[in-house]
């Protein structure tokens, strides 16, 4: 594979230039403020996979914005890779602290997003408009899933969840609009895929440090 292969996906992108996207690119520090208001938010509580996930997070944008602005295969796998690993993480997250399955079950079902995401990804991919944003189409359908399921064990996140999964469909509409809008909107609508995804993953960290400080005693 050519990994300094120029990739030209988006309707902002006009030429090969570092700054050829520069809303795309620059609508990444969404995803740097999202990082930083959580990590503030969890100071000074023991959630180390809640940390983890911010971390994750602030990769999130810095991967996004170098797919945006160097546009090459290379980067494009940056922008890929910590997206994947956010959604692995929190899964056992909710797998172990939502569900309360023992860690093995829960990072067994972790690894089940694999088989799911594959049967799932041609289905979504059969549907016109959706293009390339098939891939992630079956990260909210699981979210609202594990939604529903909750509402009897814990129903202040499956709001939380359901919430999440109603932000991200949305996100992947403008994700999915922005070559048929391209015409009308020289700018494309991808950039409100950064931004409201940032809100989103920012918010689903929300739901995961709130259920797990409920209960807790306050600190003195």
């Amino acid at each position: 594979m050519d990994w300094s292969r120029q990739i030209d996906g988006y309707c902002e992108r006009l030429g090969p230039g570092f700054w050829a996207e520069p809303v795309n690119a620059l609508t990444n520090m969404a995803f740097l403020l999202a990082a930083a208001v959580m990590w503030r938010r969890l100071r000074g509580a023991d959630l180390p996979l809640a940390r983890l996930m911010v971390a994750i997070l602030a990769m999130i944008g810095v991967g996004s914005f170098l797919f945006h602005s160097v546009a090459t295969a290379w980067a494009a796998a940056a922008d890929i890779l910590p997206i994947l690993l956010f959604i692995l993480v929190y899964l056992y997250a909710a797998n172990r602290d939502f569900w309360r399955l023992p860690r093995w079950r829960a990072l067994a079902l972790t690894v089940g997003f694999f088989p799911y995401a594959a049967a799932l990804v041609p289905v979504f991919g059969a549907i016109p408009g959706l293009g390339s944003s098939a891939g992630y189409a079956p990260v909210p359908l699981l979210i609202l899933v594990y939604g529903v399921l909750l509402r009897g064990r814990a129903p202040t996140v499956s709001r939380g969840l359901i919430v999440g999964a109603a932000i991200l469909a949305l996100s992947l509409t403008f994700r999915a609009l922005d070559g048929a809008l391209c015409r009308e909107l020289p700018v494309g609508t991808h950039f409100l895929w950064h931004v409201l995804n940032a809100v989103m993953l920012g918010w689903m960290i929300e739901v995961y440090r709130r259920h797990m400080l409920a209960g807790r005693p306050a600190r003195g």
